[in-house]
């Protein structure tokens, strides 16, 4: 290959370096596309420096459209690391998300038996419209009277959702790929999904919620995924009912929607920590049925993961932060709502602010461009080892959230336990360094 021919990243060879790539002990440089926390974090960040306009970086936590404009005649060093794999939406958009879910459940099902996919019955009833009408309706009229919710495919902060019981609701979905417009100036219309709407939420206060969880991926081959402790549950502002299947205050969650609410107090926010939530569960349900809850939540990690895991152009440049959507019914079951490749990072308080500020440090201690690590770290910060090409297990002295006396080897998560991240870091640091000078 000649000298400044560009290739996309994973086109790459390992042994592709070039001296003027390595960081040494050098400042690290970094760009950034986002005016908010994260920018906090890296301004922050002892020896990194930011570049100005096009000048070389080591570390660039670009958005989605960057990176779709650039990344196929980009040319990447040995060292650089990337936000969003290339192509990240077929787990983060809503279609995609459930075909590549229902082909990996039917896999499943083939060569493991029905049982297997059993562990798939993490989502619902889902269809595209407007190319699966005619076999929604089928489904439609087998269970009359139940409520649907309609989401734009594409589209994030509860923009374009609604909900509705009747078909005519949904006439303009009636035309689509399998049926040709009569009318050739007429929109083909935006591609949604339609799903069964779950009508048993958990309610805490009379109010529905769901939980907002933190996902790491650093490769997809091998697959090597990181969970983190803390997150949110966002509550909607009004007590549940299906009775005014039209509020969205009542059924839609999201901050974008909840805070134009009349009543809406800027300051609570209708958040509870992760923390706040798994210890209200627990004095309620006990340790054992919460435990079972939040080991679903996993699950729908892992499933969710593994069913793009050959889709998804794995590149050692790249990482993606996910955040995932969980709703629990009131059997305490874990429903998987939708998965977002750029969760906001733009805070509503000043404990959502501290949430960001730890998550997105964590992060770039993960990633570890200053090559403070072993590399065989089970937890770094807030952040744990959830998977490595197989379910990583807990140490014998990290055993949080877990029933008093319990000694079996449990998985290494602990989503809504202590996070006392600051402290391990320390620790951590200080033991890696030991190990490297012996």
């Amino acid at each position: 290959m000649s000298k400044g021919t560009k290739v996309p990243g994973y086109m790459q060879g390992k042994g592709s370096r070039n001296p003027r790539g390595i960081i040494g002990d050098r400042e690290i440089r970094y760009k950034c596309s986002l005016q908010n926390t994260v920018l906090d974090v890296l301004r922050g960040r002892p020896g990194w420096q930011e570049v100005p306009g096009d000048g070389d970086w080591d570390f660039y936590w670009c958005d989605r459209e960057w990176l779709a404009q650039n990344y196929d005649t980009m040319f990447l060093y040995e060292h650089q690391k990337i936000l969003h794999f290339r192509n990240h939406y077929e787990l983060t958009r809503k279609n995609l998300m459930v075909k590549n879910l229902k082909r990996l459940k039917k896999q499943t099902e083939r060569e493991l038996g029905k049982a297997e996919g059993q562990s798939f019955e993490f989502f619902p009833t889902t269809y595209e419209l407007p190319s699966e009408y005619h076999i929604f309706v089928e489904e439609f009229k087998k269970n009359p009277g139940i409520i649907w919710i309609m989401k734009p495919a594409a589209r994030a902060q509860g923009r374009g959702i609604f909900l509705f019981r009747r078909l005519k609701d949904i006439t303009d979905w009636k035309k689509g790929e399998y049926q040709p417009l009569s009318d050739p100036n007429r929109e083909v219309p935006e591609t949604y999904v339609v799903q069964r709407y779950i009508e048993n939420p958990y309610l805490i206060g009379g109010r529905k919620f769901d939980v907002r969880v933190y996902v790491l991926v650093v490769s997809y081959n091998p697959l090597k995924v990181w969970l983190y402790r803390s997150g949110f549950a966002r509550f909607s502002n009004t007590r549940f009912s299906l009775d005014s299947i039209e509020d969205t205050y009542v059924h839609l969650t999201n901050v974008a929607i909840q805070k134009n609410a009349p009543d809406y107090d800027p300051d609570k926010g209708c958040k509870w920590s992760t923390q706040q939530l798994r210890k209200y569960l627990c004095a309620k349900h006990g340790v054992e049925a919460v435990k079972n809850a939040f080991k679903g939540i996993d699950n729908i990690i892992i499933k969710s993961l593994q069913s793009v895991q050959k889709i998804i152009i794995n590149d050692k440049h790249c990482f993606e932060m996910y955040g995932y959507d969980v709703l629990f019914d009131s059997d305490l079951k874990p429903w998987l709502i939708e998965i977002n490749a750029s969760p906001s990072l733009t805070a509503s308080g000043k404990e959502d602010y501290d949430l960001k500020f730890g998550l997105l440090n964590d992060v770039l201690n993960v990633l570890d461009l200053e090559n403070r690590l072993t590399g065989k770290e089970k937890r770094i910060g807030g952040w744990d080892l959830l998977w490595e090409d197989g379910p990583i297990l807990a140490d014998d002295g990290n055993m949080e959230c877990t029933p008093n006396g319990t000694t079996a080897s449990i998985p290494n998560s602990f989503l809504g336990c202590h996070n006392d991240r600051k402290r391990q870091l320390r620790e951590l640091f200080t033991a890696a360094q030991s190990i490297k000078k012996s």
